[in-house]
């Protein structure tokens, strides 16, 4: 019980430090960067390079892995294996987030492209195969898992639009809002909560 306390403590710290700062913070951060010059910015709290605007700038993926920490040491996951993925997700996931490219290499986005579909392909496969061996409410959280996965695809479909547009000369000054992948990731994350939420209700019964 006493490690399951220290789990939800870990899960809460994560959960409140992306909140606060990728939540409420947000708003200043993004009403500085849309208004002022990067000169007037670094006059601001948020400046670049600051302490405020990294914390900021990283309060999601450290609180995503406190989260799931948190989550790991509530679930009564071994502790070598907590600190296995605890360490890799870090390492991985900051190594990826400092690696500096300065330049664009279109094969790159192809071949990650290709291979996030041949992942979905066989999502989408293994999805079916299982849901014919389901009864019941379970069926509703496989469909529920199914849409989200859908909407999930479809808004990375269109990111990688997105950020590949500036390094393409024919339509590198089209700028229009990426408001509807904001919709389609929100859709997503909807449909995948709702899946989980259900699962649990029936294991509750």
């Amino acid at each position: 019980m006493k490690k399951q306390k220290i789990g939800v403590a870990i899960f809460i710290i994560g959960i409140l430090l992306m909140i606060i700062m990728s939540g409420i913070a947000s708003w200043s951060v993004t009403h500085t960067f849309r208004n002022l010059s990067m000169e007037e910015v670094n006059k601001t709290i948020w400046a670049v390079p600051g302490f405020l605007f990294f914390s900021w700038a990283f309060s999601v993926p450290v609180g995503a892995i406190l989260a799931s920490i948190g989550m790991l040491i509530y679930g009564g996951v071994k502790s070598s294996r907590i600190w296995f993925i605890g360490t890799a997700i870090f390492l991985v996931s900051f190594l990826i987030i400092f690696l500096s490219i300065e330049n664009h290499y279109p094969f790159l986005f192809g071949i990650g492209g290709c291979l996030i579909l041949l992942c979905f392909f066989g999502i989408f496969w293994l999805w079916g195969k299982r849901r014919f061996t389901l009864k019941g409410s379970e069926k509703i959280v496989a469909d529920f898992q199914l849409i989200g996965y859908v909407f999930l695809l479809i808004a990375m479909w269109f990111s990688c639009g997105a950020l590949g547009r500036p390094h393409m000369k024919a339509v590198a000054g089209n700028t229009s809002s990426p408001v509807d992948i904001m919709i389609f990731f929100i859709l997503a994350s909807l449909f995948l909560f709702l899946s989980h939420y259900k699962a649990a209700r029936l294991k509750d019964k």
